[in-house]
């Protein structure tokens, strides 16, 4: 794909891209066997595990996790009024769009006391196996430490598209904005109000300025890791996309992630 030369003039010492087209033919650039730190698109991994688990009736959307009020539902929607990072809740659930890493660890604690696994356990045997993804062992923080190489990714990518793990109302559930138009923001982006989020993925909504083209739609949804990865999906051009680096978000990612989507998007809608 023309739109990859792109990556090739960014200011990082590695990095790997996948793209899938409306066809469903995966596209791949870079070091294919090199494993980055996802950052948190680990959250999109950890979420799509307890989605799996609640299809199985391991846990519920409804299971009460943490503070009073608070859901599962609520921490994979980071409304759970849990801080970036602390175990004490800093606002009631349901009122804000929180961002939390704590969110996600309790989620994953939740699902590792129900399922009597460990949680990374949980998600080989959950998704990592029946997706075909082999990575190294994985270890740390639900929110925020998987490893894989952007071969394995892509599989990952590809279910966020199509997804075969869960039901398609678990799936619409998923990428669809849950608690109204909650407030909040987008750490390193912006605050936005409103602050769409879904069960694990980022909706665009209106958002701007945004990580993601100015050219994808209001439909799509993903995530970005601190770690300068990311995942989309955009369900109107049926187009997806994966990119790994191995430097941290800063103003350089908002300066060129936007501009390499928008080029995927103009390539693969022609």
């Amino acid at each position: 794909m023309r739109a990859f030369e792109l990556i090739d003039t960014w200011p990082v010492d590695n990095a790997a891209a996948a793209v899938i087209d409306r066809n469903g033919e995966i596209h791949c650039h870079g070091d294919e066997s090199r494993e980055f730190r996802l950052a948190s698109v680990t959250k999109v991994i950890t979420a799509w595990a307890v989605l799996v688990a609640c299809e199985e009736g391991t846990v519920s959307l409804d299971d009460e996790v943490g503070q009073g009020g608070c859901t599962l539902r609520h921490l994979l929607a980071h409304a759970g009024g849990y801080p970036f990072d602390g175990e004490a809740a800093v606002g009631a659930a349901g009122t804000k769009r929180i961002y939390s890493n704590t969110g996600y660890e309790l989620a994953a604690a939740h699902l590792a006391t129900r399922s009597e696994m460990s949680f990374w356990d949980y998600v080989v045997s959950a998704v990592f196996e029946p997706l075909g993804i082999v990575a190294s062992p994985q270890s740390g923080s639900a929110a925020k430490d998987a490893r894989l190489d952007i071969v394995n990714l892509s599989l990952f990518l590809a279910e966020l598209r199509r997804s075969r793990l869960i039901s398609r109302d678990t799936f619409v559930d998923a990428v669809t904005p849950q608690f109204g138009d909650l407030e909040g923001i987008v750490p390193g982006v912006g605050r936005f109000d409103p602050c769409p989020w879904g069960l694990g993925p980022e909706i665009r909504g209106a958002k701007s300025p945004h990580w993601t083209s100015p050219n994808n739609s209001a439909a799509t949804y993903g995530h970005f890791g601190g770690s300068g990865t990311f995942v989309w999906v955009d369900p109107m051009a049926d187009v997806a996309c994966a990119v790994l680096t191995g430097r941290e978000f800063d103003e350089w990612a908002l300066a060129h992630w936007p501009q390499f989507s928008s080029a995927v998007l103009d390539e693969l809608r022609r």
